[in-house]
């Protein structure tokens, strides 16, 4: 057998050991190079914004179950006239209210979110606060 064969099949325990410390250290700078995105994403979640409605229905108003309704509807509510924060709104999602806000138009606006779809304005934020975090 070659020097090279016979080192090869020789790997003693220390060896072993050294890969293992080895493959840990890369495992340990992982995960600290991870927490902190997750801590920035957590914190860009809070500070996402969701217009309601989004700017290409601007004017509209919302009906109590969350569809858009034109501007004078009876029992329909106008925007808030600004986006509304993630943070609020995951804590009117959650059973809260939003701030400013009479609980039945919370309760519209809420259910206005719930219904956005992917390429509205707005989605990506409320589809983030959907996300568990851990």
């Amino acid at each position: 057998m070659s020097e090279q064969g016979e080192h090869e099949g020789n790997r003693g325990p220390a060896t072993t050991r050294r890969r293992a410390l080895m493959l840990g250290a890369t495992g340990a700078a992982a995960v600290v190079s991870i927490r902190p995105a997750l801590a920035q994403t957590a914190a860009s979640v809070a500070h996402c914004e969701i217009p309601v409605p989004d700017a290409g229905r601007a004017g509209s108003y919302v009906a109590a179950d969350g569809t858009l309704v034109p501007s004078g509807t009876t029992g329909a509510f106008p925007g808030p006239g600004h986006p509304l924060k993630g943070e609020d709104v995951k804590n009117a999602l959650a059973g809260g209210q939003l701030p400013g806000t009479t609980a039945d138009q919370s309760r519209a606006y809420t259910n206005y979110i719930r219904k956005l779809q992917s390429g509205t304005s707005g989605f990506t934020c409320f589809a983030s606060l959907q996300m568990p975090r851990g």
